[in-house]
């Protein structure tokens, strides 16, 4: 199998980039597989320690295909660095396979993705393809397809990534034009407009939000899983816009989730399976925008 390269985003989380790694070295593709490392610098003096430690440890990693790590020299940020990284990795390889320092995967994540990057490699429909399943107790179909794109453990191909629009602004403006913003919010049910805005007025800087709003307004799908090939590690308060939360856990699948040629259409019943798991976090949600509106100075 010719593999596609693995792009990994680290920073100050020596303990949560082991188990990424370690994970990946799990699948069975990883000594085809070609890893970029970014590293970003420290963006003040507090975090040099646990970046140095975090740039002692990938320099020693072995057991992919090649290894190459970039190492900033000045601060990036989380969305300047994957927006850069993203960019000229699929410039060079024509296709990529995403995560960040807090993605833990199955062993079957590389299989999966690697299946479905060949697949579906030539379906202009088709953006990228997600790991991530949220933790919904009715069973899912094996793979289905929805609007948008995701960022947790994901993939894509340079064609889908030169579609992504930088400017928040922009993509605002299209989806209230077209009357868009309450189905881009999963009918209401989960703020992503919000976030939008968020990150319009600089209240974060999410590039996850903008590469799906980007996906969402060309009409392009994201092929998901019906098991999660992912868990995320790092929504304990150690990263960059996460909260400590268990909410959006779930089991990561212990067997193969099987790439197969399905019609590239929204799968409705999926999509009414995870709008209603949306409504069951929402109390939680609320509590924390409130909480944290409480907190901002007057």
């Amino acid at each position: 199998m010719n593999c596609a390269p693995i792009t990994l985003f680290v920073y100050n989380r020596p303990w949560h980039t082991w188990q990424t790694v370690e994970a990946l070295l799990a699948n069975a593709e990883a000594l085809k597989s070609p890893l970029y490392i970014f590293s970003d610098a420290p963006k003040n003096a507090a975090d040099e320690k646990a970046v140095n430690e975090v740039r002692q440890y990938i320099r020693g990693i072995d057991g992919f295909s090649t290894i190459y790590i970039i190492e900033r020299k000045e601060n990036y940020g989380l969305a300047k660095s994957i927006i850069d990284g993203v960019s000229k990795v699929c410039q060079e390889h024509g296709r990529i396979i995403v995560l960040e320092d807090d993605i833990v995967v199955s062993r079957y994540f590389l299989k999966f993705m690697n299946d479905a990057l060949k697949l579906y490699e030539h379906d202009e429909r088709v953006v990228s393809i997600a790991g991530y399943q949220y933790p919904i107790k009715t069973a899912l179909p094996e793979t289905f397809f929805l609007k948008g794109a995701d960022c947790w453990g994901w993939a894509t191909w340079k064609r889908g990534w030169d579609l992504f629009e930088a400017e928040g602004r922009v993509l605002l403006q299209e989806l209230t034009q077209r009357n868009l913003t309450h189905r881009f919010d999963f009918d209401g049910t989960y703020p992503y407009t919000k976030m939008l805005k968020g990150q319009i007025r600089g209240k974060n800087n999410s590039w996850a939000i903008r590469w799906y709003a980007s996906a969402f307004l060309k009409d392009k799908f994201t092929l998901y899983p019906g098991r999660s090939l992912v868990l995320n590690i790092g929504n304990d308060s150690t990263g960059t816009h996460c909260s400590t939360t268990s909410a959006f856990t779930g089991d990561i699948s212990g067997a193969p989730v099987k790439v197969v040629l399905i019609p590239v259409e929204e799968n409705l019943f999926a999509w009414q399976q995870i709008s209603k798991f949306f409504q069951t976090v929402r109390p939680w949600m609320v509590i924390r925008i409130i909480r944290k509106l409480i907190s901002l100075p007057r």
